[in-house]
């Protein structure tokens, strides 16, 4: 018997159900993050974005008050980019990602001459040395490390260092209206216990399917920057249930997880720049049309803040902050509907009220 069909509006529906982006969540905002598996953080502000799209009474002093306390840290992960994880899943995902880091210090087109020749367990145990006594940001280590490493590109080192050990992006980079340069320390000493002994590949890859499935294996190696994951999936397969998408690929999910009715309402969301729904599958068709998708992921890396109207990304906006009104631009990429605009409007300027609260003119305005 062949495997039950999933059209994408029931991906859609099933994705968005997990990410409460369906019906907004009373879940604390560290709970929200383990459930997540960790915040795309390459950015001090989008994680507060995130949490503010999926949570009922986010208060952005929440997440910095658990980076200050550490039991949230900064830390380059799934791949090879930063996130805000719990202290316990940087622990258990930073080894896992070790692979991924790895193959970077060898492929890395700007830094791979720099680094060749280099003794990385050397390389290694300076880093850790480096950032014992006090954080330091990676241009200061650079010229520490051209010391010990005569002839050596400093950057390139550097670059080795946050590829070799588990460093973690100090306070008070990343905290609400404050942040600052990266500086780094090592995570075991940050958060003052060691690395997992032994993190399992098939419990990070359970906890993947109840914040992002039905996914297939080239959905979670497009999640988590790791190869051969069908081998893990296929293990795990007599505890999952397998689904067929439109394109026929298998679809893994936990047999308890929530799978809405394709019919079932979704509100008007905005989502957080780099929103890791929108980077989390390899067939984005869930959530976005492949003809939009250039327009909200540029060139140069930025993935802007896309709007959600119904399941599906129908535009993106942009803020312009003046000294007594702030503006939230909405550039729509589809026609939408007017009674979607009210909705558009009302969510644009409860998002104003929450970045913005001390600003006395909010704004919300169509760009087209």
């Amino acid at each position: 018997m062949g495997s039950e069909r999933m059209s994408n509006r029931a991906l859609g529906r099933a994705t968005l159900a997990r990410q409460s982006l369906l019906s907004r969540s009373d879940l604390s905002a560290f709970d929200m993050i383990e459930h997540l598996c960790g915040l795309q953080a390459q950015a001090p502000a989008p994680p507060y974005f995130a949490l503010w799209a999926r949570l009922t009474r986010f208060r952005a002093e929440s997440l910095s008050d658990l980076i200050e306390n550490r039991a949230v840290v900064r830390i380059v992960a799934m791949r090879g980019t930063v996130f805000a994880l719990s202290a316990a899943d940087a622990l258990a995902f930073r080894p896992l990602a070790q692979p991924l880091l790895d193959r970077d210090l060898h492929t890395n087109p700007q830094h791979r001459a720099g680094l060749h020749g280099v003794d990385l367990d050397a390389l290694a145990t300076a880093g850790r040395e480096l950032v014992r006594d006090e954080p330091r940001t990676q241009l200061q280590l650079r010229p520490l490390l051209e010391q010990r490493f005569p002839g050596s590109d400093g950057a390139a080192l550097a670059h080795g260092v946050r590829g070799l050990v588990p460093m973690v992006q100090v306070p008070p980079r990343g905290l609400w209206g404050r942040s600052g340069q990266p500086a780094l320390s090592t995570l075991e000493s940050w958060v003052g216990r060691p690395l997992a002994a032994a993190p399992s590949i098939d419990r990070m890859l359970l906890r993947y399917l109840a914040a992002f499935g039905p996914a297939s294996a080239l959905d979670a190696q497009a999640w988590s920057g790791l190869t051969r994951l069908g081998e893990v999936l296929d293990r795990l397969r007599p505890r999952l249930r397998v689904f067929a998408g439109e394109s026929g690929r298998e679809l893994f999910d936990l047999p308890d997880a929530p799978r809405p009715d394709p019919g079932t309402p979704a509100p008007v969301r905005i989502l957080a720049p780099f929103d890791n729904v929108l980077l989390s599958h390899a067939d984005r068709g869930r959530l976005l049309d492949d003809e939009l998708r250039r327009k909200i992921f540029t060139q140069n890396g930025i993935i802007k803040p896309a709007v959600l109207v119904n399941g599906r990304v129908a535009a993106f906006t942009a803020t312009v902050v003046e000294k007594s009104r702030v503006t939230l631009e909405v550039e729509p990429l589809v026609t939408i509907a007017k009674t979607h605009r009210t909705a558009i409007e009302a969510e644009g300027r409860r998002l104003l009220k929450f970045a913005h609260p001390g600003v006395a003119e909010r704004v919300v305005r169509f760009t087209d």
